[in-house]
C-alpha cells in the first residue's frame, strides 16, 4: 500500500464527508493506493456515525473511537500502532489542510529519500495575536533548543517514512515534537514544504493560546529527556556526587580548622554548629546524597518496560 493518512477529529462532523471525498479524488487521480484512518478522540457530535456511514461505501476507511477526549499525541500513537502504508500522512480534520498536497508529500519522500516532510503554513489565516505571533515564537524557540531546522512545528500535515512512524513513541502532547522525537532515534533526513493554509470553514478551534504555555513545557522536557533520557544517572548522579564530596570536603575542614584551634591556639567554646559552613555541608551531602539516589531509581525505571498506552479504544472499525 502506498499511502496511509490519518485523520485525528474531535466534533469535525461538518467537514468528514468533503475531507474524504478530496482525499479520495486526489489519490485515485495519482494511482495511489491508499487507506485513511479516522481517529474520533471524544467526539460528542455525529462525527463517528458519519466515519461509520463512510466505512460502509468505503472499504479503504477505518475509525479509532476514544472512549472520551486524550488528545492528539494519543491519537496519533494510536493510529501509527495501525497503519500499513509505505508513506504516513498526517492532517487535520478541519479542512484548513489540502488534501491536494499529498501526491508532492508522497514524491518527495518516497523519491527524495526523507524522512519527514513537514508542512509549513507560510502564510496562515489564524488570528495574529492569538496564533501566528505565539507560533513564530514558539517555533524559533523550538528550533534553538532541539537543532531541527522547522518553521512550523506544530503543523498538522506532515509526511513520514513508515520505519519513523513505527520506531517513536508520541505521549503526552508530544505531538508537535515528533520531528524532534524522530531525529533523537536517527532519522534526520527532515525536510520541511510551504502548503496551502485557508481559515477553517466549520466549527472552531479546539486548542487555545494555552497550547503555546504546554508547548513550552513539553520542549524542556525534551530538551532534558534527549540528553539524559537514557542516562539518568548521568545528570543527577553527577550532580549529586558533585555536591556530596564538596559538602564533605567542607565537614572535613570544619574538622580539622576545630582540632587546630584546640590543640595548636587552645582556644575552646567555638562550636562547629555556630558555623554557618556546618549547615551548608550538611545540606550539600543530604542533597547530593538524594539526586544520586534520583539517579539511581532513575536507571531502574527505564530499564522496566515503559507504557504509554494511556488511552482506552472503545470501538474499532
Amino acid at each position: 500500500m502506498n499511502l496511509s493518512i490519518i485523520v485525528p477529529l474531535l466534533n469535525e462532523q461538518d467537514s468528514l464527508e468533503e475531507l474524504f471525498t478530496r482525499i479520495d479524488n486526489v489519490c485515485r487521480n495519482n494511482k495511489l493506493s491508499y487507506e485513511v484512518w479516522f481517529i474520533d478522540d471524544g467526539s460528542t457530535d455525529l462525527s463517528w456515525s458519519i466515519i461509520e456511514n463512510l466505512k460502509i461505501q468505503h472499504p479503504q476507511i477505518h475509525g479509532i473511537k476514544f472512549s472520551k477526549n486524550y488528545g492528539k499525541s494519543q491519537a496519533l500513537h494510536a493510529a501509527f500502532e495501525k497503519v500499513n502504508g509505505d508513506v504516513i500522512i498526517t492532517m487535520d480534520a478541519d479542512l484548513q489542510d489540502f488534501p491536494e498536497e499529498i501526491p508532492e508529500l508522497y514524491e518527495m519522500v518516497t523519491a527524495g529519500n526523507y524522512d519527514i516532510v513537514s508542512g509549513w503554513k507560510k502564510k496562515r489565516f489564524d488570528n495574529v495575536m492569538t496564533k501566528n505571533i505565539p507560533s513564530k515564537l514558539f517555533n524559533a524557540a523550538a528550533r534553538k533548543v532541539s537543532g531541527v531546522s522547522l518553521h512550523d512545528f506544530n503543523c498538522g500535515l506532515k509526511a513520514y517514512r513508515k520505519q519513523v512512524v513505527k520506531s517513536i513513541d508520541v505521549y503526552g502532547d508530544m505531538h508537535r515534537y515528533i520531528p524532534v522525537l524522530a531525529a533523537n532515534a536517527g532519522f534526520r533526513n527532515i525536510t520541511e514544504k510551504p502548503v496551502q493554509h485557508q481559515a477553517r470553514p466549520y466549527g472552531t478551534s479546539k486548542f487555545g493560546t494555552e497550547r503555546f504555555v504546554r508547548g513550552f513545557l513539553d520542549l524542556v522536557t525534551l530538551w532534558f529527556v534527549s540528553r539524559f533520557g537514557g542516562r539518568p544517572m548521568h545528570f543527577f548522579g553527577a550532580a549529586g556526587t558533585l555536591m556530596f564530596i564538596i559538602g564533605f570536603l567542607s565537614a572535613i575542614w570544619l574538622g580539622i580548622s576545630k582540632l587546630i584551634d584546640v590543640y595548636i591556639f587552645k582556644i575552646y567554646g567555638n562550636l562547629i554548629a555556630n558555623n554557618p559552613w556546618f549547615f551548608i555541608a550538611l545540606t550539600m551531602m543530604i542533597l547530593g546524597s538524594l539526586l544520586f539516589v534520583a539517579g539511581f531509581l532513575g536507571e531502574l525505571i527505564i530499564r522496566t518496560n515503559r507504557e504509554h498506552k494511556n488511552y482506552h479504544i472503545e470501538e474499532l472499525i
